[in-house]
């Protein structure tokens, strides 16, 4: 039995997704024609109490468009230094907008209201420094191990953006799970944030496709950067019937997937070989292995056992659950750790 836990973007979808995507009706989504996608941004814009939204490939493309949108070439983005548009993304605010990062030294992904206004007070713009235009926050965190910003603190952060007439996008690529744990609601963000990026293929396990939200505008200007970045798609619709299905079907279930890490997480606390365990609120194991052993050679042992995981880097460890892990895949990889 092979086990991936390399990311929650390794599920396939389910017959119930299938069958959606193939009963789809279609049309070109480039002349705005396709019933299925526009069925599915306007869902989620009413989901999120969002005036419009956009489908576009991948989150990637979703959060660059944001970033361009909102900015000029030169400006200054504020955000997180373990922030998924700046370390993941290729480069793209750079490349794509032209931006700077000013990066906040905050905990597991997330910082603080105060973080921000010490930097923006710190950095006026005058003709020696770049515009500052935009604050960009990741919920949950990829490289913070999954964790869930607080939601007092994330309006305590709009509060100072505000009065810095700073845009606020929010890189919702795993929201969901932050929504299914903090017993929260998509109304709540929707109220706070200027732009915010839904992925769909990560653990709502649809196999493409992310969504932006925002004002009409927004998603007027973002059309043409979507095109300008080539990701207009025409039979989009067969996608966007994932979308929708998984919007339906696979958001409380999330709540699954979140136990099925703690559980991994205790019995990684309890193996000899494990230094420590980041603290767990969804779905993302993060943990180092003990100073005498090599990560890699950990690595190679699961594998060996059928377990796929990946190293994050500077010696970090990372699990991920998801849809297409199961209960006996649990009951198989616990006693592998409870056994190496």
């Amino acid at each position: 039995m092979q086990i991936n836990l390399i990311s929650d973007t390794v599920t396939k979808p389910t017959k119930g997704m299938l069958q959606a995507m193939m009963n789809a009706e279609v049309g070109d989504d480039v002349f705005k024609t396709d019933p299925t996608v526009n069925k599915l941004q306007d869902k989620l814009a009413e989901m999120f109490g969002m005036e419009a939204a956009l489908f576009f490939p991948s989150g990637t493309m979703a959060n660059q468009a944001a970033i361009k949108l909102h900015t000029q070439p030169g400006d200054k983005m504020f955000c997180d230094k373990w922030a998924h548009v700046y370390n993941f993304e290729g480069g793209g605010p750079a490349f794509n907008a032209g931006v700077t990062s000013f990066l906040i030294d905050g905990d597991r992904g997330m910082f603080t209201a105060k973080q921000l206004q010490e930097v923006v007070s710190g950095s006026r713009s005058d003709i020696h420094t770049p515009y500052s235009r935009l604050v960009a926050l990741e919920n949950t965190t990829n490289k913070g191990g999954g964790a869930c910003w607080s939601f007092e603190e994330i309006l305590k952060v709009k509060k100072v953006s505000t009065e810095n007439n700073l845009a606020f996008h929010l890189d919702g690529a795993r929201l969901f799970n932050a929504i299914v744990a903090k017993n929260e609601t998509p109304e709540q963000y929707g109220k706070v944030f200027d732009t915010i990026s839904i992925c769909l293929s990560k653990g709502l396990g649809a196999p493409v496709g992310s969504v932006l939200l925002g004002t009409k505008d927004h998603m007027e200007k973002a059309l043409r950067i979507r095109k300008l970045f080539g990701g207009g798609m025409r039979q989009a619709g067969y996608l966007a019937a994932a979308g929708i299905y998984a919007l339906d079907n696979h958001v409380e279930r999330l709540a699954i997937d979140h136990t099925r890490a703690k559980i991994l997480g205790t019995s990684l606390q309890n193996c000899e070989l494990i230094k420590n365990v980041e603290p767990i609120e969804t779905n993302i194991v993060i943990f180092n292995v003990i100073d005498s052993i090599n990560e890699q050679d950990f690595i190679s042992r699961l594998n060996d056992a059928g377990i796929g995981l990946i190293s994050m880097g500077q010696g970090k460890l990372r699990m991920v659950t998801h849809l297409d892990f199961t209960e006996e895949m649990l009951e198989s990889v616990v006693h592998t750790i409870e056994h190496i």
